[in-house]
Protein backbone atom coordinates (compact mmCIF):
# COMPACT_ATOMS: atom_id res chain seq x y z
CA UNK A 1 0.00 0.00 0.00
CA UNK A 2 3.20 2.23 1.07
CA UNK A 3 3.58 2.72 -2.84
CA UNK A 4 0.84 3.73 -3.53
CA UNK A 5 -0.29 7.82 -3.79
CA UNK A 6 -1.40 8.90 -0.39
CA UNK A 7 -4.62 10.09 -2.99
CA UNK A 8 -5.33 7.13 -4.28
CA UNK A 9 -4.87 5.24 -0.83
CA UNK A 10 -7.30 7.55 0.88
CA UNK A 11 -9.99 7.18 -2.01
CA UNK A 12 -9.75 3.29 -1.72
CA UNK A 13 -10.49 3.91 1.67
CA UNK A 14 -13.49 6.12 0.85
CA UNK A 15 -14.80 3.66 -1.38
CA UNK A 16 -14.17 0.52 0.91
CA UNK A 17 -15.99 2.50 3.58
CA UNK A 18 -18.92 3.27 1.37
CA UNK A 19 -19.11 -0.62 0.60
CA UNK A 20 -19.45 -1.04 3.92
CA UNK A 21 -22.09 1.11 4.36
CA UNK A 22 -23.89 -0.32 1.38
CA UNK A 23 -23.52 -3.85 2.62
CA UNK A 24 -24.44 -3.25 6.75
CA UNK A 25 -27.98 -3.00 6.38
CA UNK A 26 -27.95 -6.51 5.07
CA UNK A 27 -27.50 -7.66 9.18
CA UNK A 28 -31.04 -5.91 10.01
CA UNK A 29 -33.14 -7.85 7.39
CA UNK A 30 -33.78 -10.88 9.96
CA UNK A 31 -34.39 -14.02 9.14
CA UNK A 32 -36.85 -13.65 6.25
CA UNK A 33 -34.22 -12.33 3.64
CA UNK A 34 -33.32 -14.38 1.03
CA UNK A 35 -29.97 -15.42 2.41
CA UNK A 36 -30.27 -19.42 0.78
CA UNK A 37 -30.42 -17.37 -2.31
CA UNK A 38 -27.20 -15.06 -1.63
CA UNK A 39 -25.14 -17.68 -0.29
CA UNK A 40 -25.77 -19.92 -3.45
CA UNK A 41 -24.88 -16.43 -5.61
CA UNK A 42 -22.07 -15.43 -3.73
CA UNK A 43 -20.18 -18.85 -4.17
CA UNK A 44 -21.57 -18.85 -7.39
CA UNK A 45 -19.38 -15.60 -8.39
CA UNK A 46 -16.79 -16.83 -6.24
CA UNK A 47 -15.88 -20.00 -8.45
CA UNK A 48 -16.64 -17.80 -11.54
CA UNK A 49 -13.88 -15.25 -10.27
CA UNK A 50 -11.44 -17.82 -9.60
CA UNK A 51 -12.05 -19.81 -12.70
CA UNK A 52 -12.10 -16.62 -14.97
CA UNK A 53 -11.84 -13.13 -13.45
CA UNK A 54 -13.96 -10.79 -15.16
CA UNK A 55 -16.22 -12.66 -16.08
CA UNK A 56 -19.25 -12.80 -13.71
CA UNK A 57 -21.04 -9.53 -14.59
CA UNK A 58 -24.70 -11.64 -14.79
CA UNK A 59 -24.06 -13.55 -12.21
CA UNK A 60 -23.95 -10.17 -9.70
CA UNK A 61 -26.83 -8.57 -12.18
CA UNK A 62 -29.08 -11.76 -11.29
CA UNK A 63 -27.99 -10.88 -7.80
CA UNK A 64 -29.26 -7.37 -8.33
CA UNK A 65 -31.99 -8.42 -9.66
CA UNK A 66 -33.01 -11.13 -7.04
CA UNK A 67 -31.84 -9.40 -3.61
CA UNK A 68 -31.91 -6.61 -1.54
CA UNK A 69 -29.85 -4.04 -2.67
CA UNK A 70 -27.29 -4.69 0.46
CA UNK A 71 -27.35 -8.23 -0.14
CA UNK A 72 -26.82 -7.57 -3.76
CA UNK A 73 -23.71 -5.93 -2.22
CA UNK A 74 -22.23 -8.75 -0.25
CA UNK A 75 -22.71 -11.18 -2.72
CA UNK A 76 -19.71 -9.35 -4.62
CA UNK A 77 -17.79 -9.20 -1.54
CA UNK A 78 -16.06 -12.68 -0.66
CA UNK A 79 -15.33 -13.66 -4.44
CA UNK A 80 -13.59 -10.11 -5.02
CA UNK A 81 -11.48 -10.20 -1.84
CA UNK A 82 -9.88 -13.90 -2.71
CA UNK A 83 -9.44 -13.35 -6.61
CA UNK A 84 -6.20 -13.33 -8.32
CA UNK A 85 -4.64 -9.77 -8.89
CA UNK A 86 -1.69 -8.24 -9.50
CA UNK A 87 0.37 -6.67 -7.07
CA UNK A 88 -0.11 -4.57 -4.63
CA UNK A 89 -2.57 -7.40 -4.15
CA UNK A 90 -4.05 -6.12 -1.13
CA UNK A 91 -4.96 -2.28 -2.48
CA UNK A 92 -6.62 -4.10 -5.72
CA UNK A 93 -8.47 -6.81 -3.55
CA UNK A 94 -9.87 -4.38 -1.76
CA UNK A 95 -10.71 -1.89 -4.76
CA UNK A 96 -12.15 -4.50 -6.90
CA UNK A 97 -14.44 -5.45 -3.78
CA UNK A 98 -15.22 -2.10 -3.05
CA UNK A 99 -16.23 -1.13 -6.43
CA UNK A 100 -18.14 -4.16 -7.27
CA UNK A 101 -20.31 -4.16 -3.87
CA UNK A 102 -20.97 -0.40 -4.72
CA UNK A 103 -22.37 -1.09 -8.06
CA UNK A 104 -24.34 -3.88 -7.60
CA UNK A 105 -25.63 -1.72 -4.67
CA UNK A 106 -26.75 1.07 -7.29
CA UNK A 107 -27.91 -1.70 -9.69
CA UNK A 108 -30.27 -3.41 -7.16
CA UNK A 109 -31.27 -0.10 -6.16
CA UNK A 110 -32.47 1.02 -9.44
CA UNK A 111 -33.94 -2.26 -10.40
CA UNK A 112 -36.36 -1.49 -7.01
CA UNK A 113 -37.25 1.53 -8.12
CA UNK A 114 -38.18 -0.07 -11.37
CA UNK A 115 -40.28 -2.71 -10.60
CA UNK A 116 -42.23 -0.87 -7.95
CA UNK A 117 -42.82 2.22 -10.69
CA UNK A 118 -44.30 -0.85 -12.74
CA UNK A 119 -46.43 -2.00 -10.03
CA UNK A 120 -44.92 -5.50 -9.59
CA UNK A 121 -44.64 -6.83 -6.26
CA UNK A 122 -41.96 -9.89 -5.30
CA UNK A 123 -40.45 -11.99 -6.57
CA UNK A 124 -38.39 -8.37 -7.51
CA UNK A 125 -38.10 -9.44 -11.37
CA UNK A 126 -40.90 -7.91 -12.86
CA UNK A 127 -42.87 -9.85 -15.70
CA UNK A 128 -42.26 -8.98 -19.33
CA UNK A 129 -41.61 -6.89 -21.14
CA UNK A 130 -40.88 -4.57 -18.12
CA UNK A 131 -38.25 -7.05 -17.26
CA UNK A 132 -35.96 -5.78 -20.05
CA UNK A 133 -36.19 -2.71 -18.67
CA UNK A 134 -35.49 -3.22 -15.66
CA UNK A 135 -32.38 -5.69 -16.58
CA UNK A 136 -31.35 -2.71 -18.91
CA UNK A 137 -31.51 -0.12 -16.27
CA UNK A 138 -29.60 -2.23 -13.57
CA UNK A 139 -26.60 -3.48 -16.48
CA UNK A 140 -26.14 0.53 -17.27
CA UNK A 141 -25.85 1.80 -13.66
CA UNK A 142 -23.53 -1.40 -12.66
CA UNK A 143 -21.53 -0.13 -15.88
CA UNK A 144 -22.15 3.56 -14.73
CA UNK A 145 -20.58 2.80 -11.49
CA UNK A 146 -17.71 0.96 -12.55
CA UNK A 147 -16.51 4.04 -15.01
CA UNK A 148 -16.88 6.88 -12.85
CA UNK A 149 -15.00 5.16 -10.03
CA UNK A 150 -12.11 3.61 -12.32
CA UNK A 151 -11.61 7.22 -13.57
CA UNK A 152 -12.02 8.58 -10.04
CA UNK A 153 -8.98 6.26 -9.39
CA UNK A 154 -7.07 7.14 -12.24
CA UNK A 155 -7.47 10.87 -11.56
CA UNK A 156 -6.04 9.90 -8.48
CA UNK A 157 -3.58 7.20 -8.61
CA UNK A 158 -1.80 8.75 -11.95
CA UNK A 159 -2.78 12.53 -11.53
CA UNK A 160 -4.90 12.31 -15.39
CA UNK A 161 -6.77 15.20 -16.15
CA UNK A 162 -10.64 14.84 -15.28
CA UNK A 163 -11.21 15.61 -19.01
CA UNK A 164 -9.48 12.20 -20.09
CA UNK A 165 -9.69 10.46 -17.39
CA UNK A 166 -13.22 8.61 -18.35
CA UNK A 167 -12.24 8.91 -21.60
CA UNK A 168 -13.38 5.18 -23.22
CA UNK A 169 -14.42 3.93 -19.88
CA UNK A 170 -18.03 3.91 -20.51
CA UNK A 171 -18.91 3.47 -24.06
CA UNK A 172 -16.74 0.47 -25.24
CA UNK A 173 -18.21 -1.51 -21.79
CA UNK A 174 -21.86 -0.93 -22.52
CA UNK A 175 -22.10 -3.54 -25.20
CA UNK A 176 -21.02 -6.08 -22.95
CA UNK A 177 -22.97 -4.85 -19.64
CA UNK A 178 -26.32 -4.96 -21.45
CA UNK A 179 -25.51 -8.42 -22.66
CA UNK A 180 -24.69 -9.21 -18.96
CA UNK A 181 -27.84 -7.57 -18.07
CA UNK A 182 -29.88 -10.10 -20.36
CA UNK A 183 -27.83 -13.15 -19.04
CA UNK A 184 -28.66 -11.80 -15.55
CA UNK A 185 -32.50 -11.58 -16.27
CA UNK A 186 -32.72 -14.97 -17.81
CA UNK A 187 -30.90 -16.44 -14.81
CA UNK A 188 -33.05 -14.61 -12.65
CA UNK A 189 -36.49 -16.02 -14.01
CA UNK A 190 -34.85 -19.82 -13.68
CA UNK A 191 -33.88 -19.32 -10.10
CA UNK A 192 -37.37 -17.84 -9.28
CA UNK A 193 -39.57 -20.89 -11.34
CA UNK A 194 -40.39 -24.00 -10.75
CA UNK A 195 -37.23 -25.61 -11.67
CA UNK A 196 -35.53 -23.88 -8.77
CA UNK A 197 -31.35 -22.22 -9.02
CA UNK A 198 -29.66 -25.30 -10.65
CA UNK A 199 -31.69 -23.97 -13.48
CA UNK A 200 -30.08 -20.83 -14.26
CA UNK A 201 -26.61 -22.87 -14.56
CA UNK A 202 -28.56 -23.74 -18.02
CA UNK A 203 -27.77 -20.04 -19.15
CA UNK A 204 -24.61 -19.67 -17.47
CA UNK A 205 -23.09 -22.39 -18.72
CA UNK A 206 -23.38 -22.14 -22.37
CA UNK A 207 -22.46 -18.28 -22.06
CA UNK A 208 -19.16 -18.90 -20.25
CA UNK A 209 -18.22 -21.75 -22.55
CA UNK A 210 -18.87 -19.22 -25.64
CA UNK A 211 -16.93 -16.30 -23.96
CA UNK A 212 -13.57 -18.56 -23.39
CA UNK A 213 -14.02 -19.99 -27.20
CA UNK A 214 -14.18 -16.50 -28.35
CA UNK A 215 -11.34 -15.89 -25.72
CA UNK A 216 -9.48 -18.86 -27.42
CA UNK A 217 -10.06 -16.96 -30.62
CA UNK A 218 -8.63 -13.62 -29.85
CA UNK A 219 -5.65 -15.51 -28.10
CA UNK A 220 -5.07 -17.12 -31.57
CA UNK A 221 -5.35 -14.25 -33.10
CA UNK A 222 -2.81 -12.22 -31.19
CA UNK A 223 -0.11 -14.97 -31.78
CA UNK A 224 -0.72 -15.06 -35.44
CA UNK A 225 -0.49 -11.88 -35.76
CA UNK A 226 2.69 -12.05 -33.31
CA UNK A 227 4.23 -14.52 -35.88
CA UNK A 228 3.37 -12.44 -39.07
CA UNK A 229 5.10 -9.73 -37.14
CA UNK A 230 8.25 -11.52 -35.80
CA UNK A 231 9.04 -12.44 -39.78
CA UNK A 232 8.23 -8.93 -41.30
CA UNK A 233 10.53 -7.41 -38.53
CA UNK A 234 13.43 -9.80 -39.81
CA UNK A 235 12.87 -9.07 -43.42
CA UNK A 236 13.18 -5.77 -42.08
CA UNK A 237 15.84 -5.85 -40.80
CA UNK A 238 17.76 -7.62 -43.13
CA UNK A 239 17.13 -5.46 -46.06
CA UNK A 240 16.64 -1.85 -44.88
CA UNK A 241 16.31 -0.18 -47.99
CA UNK A 242 12.26 -1.23 -48.25
CA UNK A 243 11.28 -1.29 -44.52
CA UNK A 244 7.80 -0.50 -44.27
CA UNK A 245 7.02 -1.99 -47.61
CA UNK A 246 5.31 -4.98 -46.71
CA UNK A 247 2.91 -3.67 -44.49
CA UNK A 248 2.02 -1.30 -47.15
CA UNK A 249 1.34 -3.87 -49.54
CA UNK A 250 -0.73 -5.87 -47.08
CA UNK A 251 -3.00 -2.93 -46.64
CA UNK A 252 -2.88 -2.34 -50.55
CA UNK A 253 -3.95 -6.25 -50.77
CA UNK A 254 -6.48 -5.66 -48.61
CA UNK A 255 -7.74 -3.20 -50.29
CA UNK A 256 -8.20 -4.86 -53.45
CA UNK A 257 -9.81 -7.52 -51.62
CA UNK A 258 -12.63 -5.58 -50.23
CA UNK A 259 -13.51 -3.62 -53.46
CA UNK A 260 -13.25 -7.03 -55.37
CA UNK A 261 -16.20 -8.05 -52.49
CA UNK A 262 -14.20 -10.65 -50.48
CA UNK A 263 -15.61 -12.02 -47.00
CA UNK A 264 -13.26 -10.63 -44.30
CA UNK A 265 -11.71 -13.98 -43.54
CA UNK A 266 -10.53 -13.96 -47.03
CA UNK A 267 -9.22 -10.33 -46.85
CA UNK A 268 -7.58 -10.64 -43.63
CA UNK A 269 -5.64 -13.79 -45.52
CA UNK A 270 -4.81 -11.45 -48.30
CA UNK A 271 -3.57 -8.63 -46.22
CA UNK A 272 -1.38 -11.36 -44.63
CA UNK A 273 -0.22 -12.84 -47.85
CA UNK A 274 0.96 -8.92 -48.89
CA UNK A 275 2.85 -8.45 -45.75
CA UNK A 276 4.90 -11.87 -45.97
CA UNK A 277 5.11 -11.74 -49.92
CA UNK A 278 9.09 -11.26 -49.82
CA UNK A 279 9.71 -13.43 -46.44
CA UNK A 280 11.78 -15.35 -48.71
CA UNK A 281 14.57 -12.44 -48.39
CA UNK A 282 15.82 -13.96 -45.44
CA UNK A 283 17.02 -17.04 -47.11
CA UNK A 284 19.03 -14.51 -49.73
CA UNK A 285 22.40 -13.09 -48.59
CA UNK A 286 22.32 -9.72 -46.90
CA UNK A 287 25.26 -9.26 -49.10
CA UNK A 288 22.96 -9.85 -52.56
CA UNK A 289 20.24 -7.46 -51.29
CA UNK A 290 22.59 -4.17 -50.07
CA UNK A 291 24.67 -4.71 -53.09
CA UNK A 292 25.75 -1.31 -54.92
CA UNK A 293 25.59 -1.68 -58.82
CA UNK A 294 24.11 -4.18 -60.82
CA UNK A 295 23.99 -7.78 -60.58
CA UNK A 296 25.64 -10.95 -62.37
CA UNK A 297 23.26 -13.47 -64.10
CA UNK A 298 24.52 -15.76 -60.97
CA UNK A 299 23.66 -13.29 -58.49
CA UNK A 300 20.69 -12.48 -60.14
CA UNK A 301 19.27 -16.12 -60.07
CA UNK A 302 19.92 -16.54 -56.75
CA UNK A 303 17.67 -13.52 -55.97
CA UNK A 304 14.68 -14.89 -58.01
CA UNK A 305 14.84 -17.99 -55.63
CA UNK A 306 13.49 -15.62 -52.73
CA UNK A 307 9.56 -16.65 -53.75
CA UNK A 308 11.10 -20.05 -53.24
CA UNK A 309 12.28 -19.60 -49.90
CA UNK A 310 9.70 -17.41 -48.58
CA UNK A 311 7.00 -20.40 -49.52
CA UNK A 312 9.41 -22.74 -47.75
CA UNK A 313 9.12 -20.75 -44.68
CA UNK A 314 5.47 -19.96 -44.61
CA UNK A 315 4.91 -23.58 -45.83
CA UNK A 316 4.24 -25.27 -42.39
CA UNK A 317 1.96 -21.73 -41.41
CA UNK A 318 -1.69 -23.27 -41.42
CA UNK A 319 -3.33 -20.35 -40.91
CA UNK A 320 -2.07 -18.10 -43.93
CA UNK A 321 -4.09 -20.62 -46.21
CA UNK A 322 -3.59 -18.92 -50.35
CA UNK A 323 -1.81 -16.65 -48.67
CA UNK A 324 1.05 -19.34 -49.30
CA UNK A 325 0.61 -20.02 -52.82
CA UNK A 326 0.85 -16.31 -53.25
CA UNK A 327 3.99 -15.71 -51.51
CA UNK A 328 5.08 -18.55 -54.30
CA UNK A 329 3.52 -17.30 -56.91
CA UNK A 330 3.87 -13.25 -56.43
CA UNK A 331 6.57 -12.52 -59.26
CA UNK A 332 4.68 -14.49 -62.13
CA UNK A 333 3.58 -12.41 -65.17
CA UNK A 334 -0.04 -12.62 -67.01
CA UNK A 335 2.20 -13.26 -70.13
CA UNK A 336 4.40 -16.41 -68.73
CA UNK A 337 7.66 -13.87 -68.59
CA UNK A 338 7.61 -14.10 -65.10
CA UNK A 339 9.34 -16.67 -62.23
CA UNK A 340 9.53 -19.21 -60.58
CA UNK A 341 7.68 -21.38 -62.37
CA UNK A 342 6.50 -18.65 -65.58
CA UNK A 343 2.91 -19.56 -65.33
CA UNK A 344 0.23 -18.26 -67.72
CA UNK A 345 -2.80 -15.93 -67.25
CA UNK A 346 -5.53 -17.49 -64.90
CA UNK A 347 -2.79 -20.85 -63.54
CA UNK A 348 -1.50 -17.74 -61.37
CA UNK A 349 -3.31 -18.13 -58.18
CA UNK A 350 -5.60 -15.35 -57.91
CA UNK A 351 -4.19 -14.18 -54.40
CA UNK A 352 -0.67 -13.66 -56.25
CA UNK A 353 -2.47 -11.69 -58.71
CA UNK A 354 -3.69 -9.76 -56.13
CA UNK A 355 -0.34 -9.15 -54.41
CA UNK A 356 1.60 -8.46 -57.62
CA UNK A 357 -0.48 -5.59 -58.41
CA UNK A 358 -0.18 -4.74 -54.95
CA UNK A 359 3.59 -5.15 -54.73
CA UNK A 360 3.81 -3.16 -57.36
CA UNK A 361 2.08 -0.04 -56.85
CA UNK A 362 3.56 0.25 -53.32
CA UNK A 363 7.49 0.28 -55.70
CA UNK A 364 5.93 2.80 -57.59
CA UNK A 365 5.20 5.28 -55.09
CA UNK A 366 7.99 4.93 -52.49
CA UNK A 367 10.85 6.92 -52.59
CA UNK A 368 14.03 4.46 -53.07
CA UNK A 369 18.09 5.20 -52.73
CA UNK A 370 17.58 5.49 -56.65
CA UNK A 371 14.75 7.08 -57.55
CA UNK A 372 11.86 9.56 -56.07
CA UNK A 373 8.68 8.31 -55.46
CA UNK A 374 6.25 8.52 -58.12
CA UNK A 375 2.90 10.19 -57.61
CA UNK A 376 -0.36 8.20 -57.07
CA UNK A 377 -2.12 8.58 -60.56
CA UNK A 378 1.42 8.15 -62.68
CA UNK A 379 1.64 4.67 -60.75
CA UNK A 380 -2.08 3.77 -61.51
CA UNK A 381 -1.25 4.55 -65.26
CA UNK A 382 1.77 2.49 -65.14
CA UNK A 383 -0.32 -0.39 -63.77
CA UNK A 384 -2.88 -0.03 -66.29
CA UNK A 385 -0.31 0.13 -69.39
CA UNK A 386 0.65 -3.17 -68.12
CA UNK A 387 -2.76 -4.60 -67.38
CA UNK A 388 -3.05 -7.79 -69.81
CA UNK A 389 0.51 -8.44 -70.13
CA UNK A 390 2.20 -8.35 -66.50
CA UNK A 391 -0.59 -7.72 -64.09
CA UNK A 392 -4.25 -9.09 -63.89
CA UNK A 393 -6.74 -6.14 -65.28
CA UNK A 394 -9.26 -6.80 -62.32
CA UNK A 395 -6.94 -6.26 -59.80
CA UNK A 396 -5.92 -3.41 -61.48
CA UNK A 397 -9.25 -1.82 -61.79
CA UNK A 398 -10.15 -2.72 -58.52
CA UNK A 399 -7.16 -0.93 -56.44
CA UNK A 400 -8.00 1.93 -59.35
CA UNK A 401 -11.62 2.14 -57.75
CA UNK A 402 -10.20 1.61 -54.15
CA UNK A 403 -7.79 4.45 -54.33
CA UNK A 404 -10.06 6.81 -56.22
CA UNK A 405 -12.36 6.27 -53.15
CA UNK A 406 -10.14 5.97 -50.26
CA UNK A 407 -6.99 7.83 -51.43
CA UNK A 408 -3.16 6.37 -49.97
CA UNK A 409 -1.79 7.18 -47.17
CA UNK A 410 1.77 5.71 -47.45
CA UNK A 411 2.62 6.65 -43.88
CA UNK A 412 6.67 5.03 -43.34
CA UNK A 413 9.04 6.13 -46.16
CA UNK A 414 10.79 2.21 -47.49
CA UNK A 415 14.27 4.36 -47.30
CA UNK A 416 16.34 7.69 -46.27
CA UNK A 417 17.18 10.46 -48.56
CA UNK A 418 18.00 9.69 -52.34
CA UNK A 419 21.99 8.81 -51.94
CA UNK A 420 24.46 6.36 -54.02
CA UNK A 421 24.23 3.61 -51.47
CA UNK A 422 21.93 0.30 -51.92
CA UNK A 423 21.92 -2.08 -54.44
CA UNK A 424 20.63 0.03 -57.30
CA UNK A 425 22.91 2.57 -58.98
CA UNK A 426 21.53 6.09 -59.22
CA UNK A 427 21.44 6.37 -62.95
CA UNK A 428 18.61 3.63 -62.76
CA UNK A 429 16.57 6.23 -62.12
CA UNK A 430 16.53 8.06 -65.32
CA UNK A 431 15.92 5.18 -67.50
CA UNK A 432 12.65 4.09 -69.33
CA UNK A 433 10.93 1.46 -66.56
CA UNK A 434 8.12 -0.99 -66.38
CA UNK A 435 5.79 -1.51 -63.40
CA UNK A 436 7.02 -3.54 -60.84
CA UNK A 437 10.13 -5.82 -61.89
CA UNK A 438 11.21 -3.52 -65.31
CA UNK A 439 10.85 -5.05 -68.81
CA UNK A 440 11.19 -9.34 -69.83
CA UNK A 441 14.23 -10.65 -68.67
CA UNK A 442 15.62 -10.98 -71.50
CA UNK A 443 16.42 -7.40 -72.03
CA UNK A 444 17.54 -6.12 -69.04
CA UNK A 445 20.72 -8.60 -68.17
CA UNK A 446 21.95 -6.67 -65.29
CA UNK A 447 18.83 -6.26 -62.94
CA UNK A 448 19.22 -5.26 -59.62
CA UNK A 449 17.85 -6.81 -56.39
CA UNK A 450 15.91 -3.73 -55.74
CA UNK A 451 14.39 -4.06 -58.43
CA UNK A 452 13.12 -7.62 -57.51
CA UNK A 453 11.42 -6.04 -54.70
CA UNK A 454 9.04 -4.46 -57.37
CA UNK A 455 10.75 -1.00 -57.90
CA UNK A 456 10.42 -0.21 -61.73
Amino acid sequence: MRTIPAAARGFIGCAALAAVLCAAPALRLGADAPWADALALTVLYALCERLRPGWAGPVLLAAALLLPPPLAALTALPGALTAPVEAPVAARRIWHAAELALACCAAGRLAGLLTAALGHHPPRAPYFPGALLTAAAAALAFCAVLAALDGAILIAAERRPPRTAWRGLLVPALGPFLVHGAAGLMTAVLWRSAYGPPAALLVLLPMYLSRWVFAQYHRERAAHQATIRALVQAVDLKDHYTRGHSERVGRASAMIARELGMTEQRLEVLRFAGILHDVGKLGVPTRLLRKDGPLTPQERAVIELHPEYGHEIVRGIGFLGEARAAVLHHHERLDGSGYPYGLVGHRIPEAARVVAVADAFDAMTSTRSYRRARPVAAAVAELRRCAGTQFDPRMVAALAAALERDGWQPGLATAAAPSPCGNVPPDLADRPSQAADGPPRATVPHRTAAAEDGAP
